[in-house]
């Protein structure tokens, strides 16, 4: 049997690379010859940077940057062989990096701080992962780290995060770093959110970032003003582009201020993998996730693998499953098999990670090694 594993990271538990090396120990423990061909992916979330290492080759770097609450922080990018750097939002804004998350005062300052690392190296192009943010800012922080300044009514620099928005006046880009209109900006988007509104970044994802219902309405208002005062100031409104609202509107500040071009994410990896080329010769392809739920389906990694797959049947390895099954047969997985079936809190399973997936990966594989 021919078997592709072609999982994406258990956030915070278990990387993709991880990953595959457990299945690979389980499938050959009990099948020795079984061909398994291992490819960690991302859909630009965590992991995104380990992946492209995998694939590509490079250097990892480690910087020194401002957590989303403005500690200092270690937190790591890539510079690929060709100069290529790769970002995730998700190491120096990410929901993980802070032990508690403050909605409103949630900066992207650190990531902007990544950008400036990648620059002064002579990066000319940017790989950047949106999944995993902490923040609702619309991008206000990295514009400022990268020389932007956003300024109330009496000339001041607003405070951090997403909950000053609605005191913006202007926006003053005469500081903006000039080598950004001479890098391209490639942004990694799973989601299809304009900026604001019932749909937007607040609304929809504020409540995973430790927002209550309050602070929900207030980033949504300061994301509507900020789309207002962003297009008096560039002549532009692209606050209701698909993916706007990604990483709490980091993708807004991408499209509206460094000329980004949004793309799906799972679809650039997988691309740069050639994994299409490597499934077609598979019998079995082995995806998985933390949590497979709803927005999976609007296009995360393991739903990116599965349409691409070809003939080959795809199954699931997750943490957490919280999508219908009909749903997910509907996609092209037959199957998913829980290290969490009991849905413990992740405080509790973090601790037993390893051996849950373990656990799990046996059990896939005494039904699916017998098929």
């Amino acid at each position: 049997m021919n078997i592709l594993l072609a999982p994406d990271s258990f956030k915070g538990t278990l990387s993709a690379t991880e990953v595959c090396a457990l299945l690979k120990e389980t499938i050959l423990a009990a099948s020795p010859d079984a061909n398994v061909t291992s490819l960690p992916i991302a859909d630009g979330g965590e992991g995104t940077v380990d992946a492209c290492l995998a694939i590509f080759g490079g250097e990892r770097i480690t910087v020194r940057v401002k957590s989303p609450l403005l500690h200092e922080i270690d937190a790591d990018y890539a510079v690929l062989p060709d100069k290529t750097a790769v970002i995730e939002t998700a190491a120096a804004s990410g929901i993980a990096v802070e032990q508690k998350n403050d909605a409103l005062r949630a900066s992207t300052f650190g990531t902007g701080e990544l950008f400036l690392d990648a620059l002064d190296r002579g990066c000319r192009r940017i790989l950047f992962g949106l999944g995993g943010s902490a923040t609702t800012d619309g991008g206000a922080g990295l514009l400022s780290a990268l020389g932007a300044r956003f300024l109330d009514k009496d000339g001041n620099a607003l405070a951090p995060g997403g909950g000053a928005l609605e005191d913006l006046a202007q926006i003053d880009l005469s500081g903006l770093d000039r080598r950004l209109s001479k890098t391209r900006l490639t942004v990694l988007c799973d989601v299809k959110n304009p900026l604001f509104g019932a749909l937007g970044a607040a609304e929809v994802f504020a409540p995973q970032k430790g927002a209550d219902a309050a602070m929900t309405a207030k980033l949504d208002r300061g994301l509507r003003h900020l789309a207002a005062v962003s297009a008096q100031t560039l002549g532009k409104d692209v606050s209701a582009e698909p993916g706007a609202g990604a990483a709490g509107g980091l993708g807004f500040a991408c499209i509206a201020f460094l000329g980004g071009v949004l793309t799906p994410g799972i679809d650039c990896i997988l691309d740069a993998a050639r994994f299409s080329e490597k499934a077609r010769t598979a019998d079995l392809v082995i995806t998985g996730e933390g949590k497979m739920d709803a927005q999976s389906l609007m296009g995360k990694a393991p739903f990116g693998v599965a349409k691409r797959s070809g003939k080959a049947r795809v199954i699931a390895v997750v943490g957490l499953l919280e999508a219908n099954e009909t749903d997910l047969r509907r996609a092209g997985i037959a199957a998913v098999y829980e290290t969490n079936p009991r849905h413990l809190p992740f405080e509790t399973i973090r601790a037993t990670a390893r051996a849950d997936f373990l656990s799990a990966a046996k059990r896939m594989w005494q039904a699916e090694g017998d098929r």
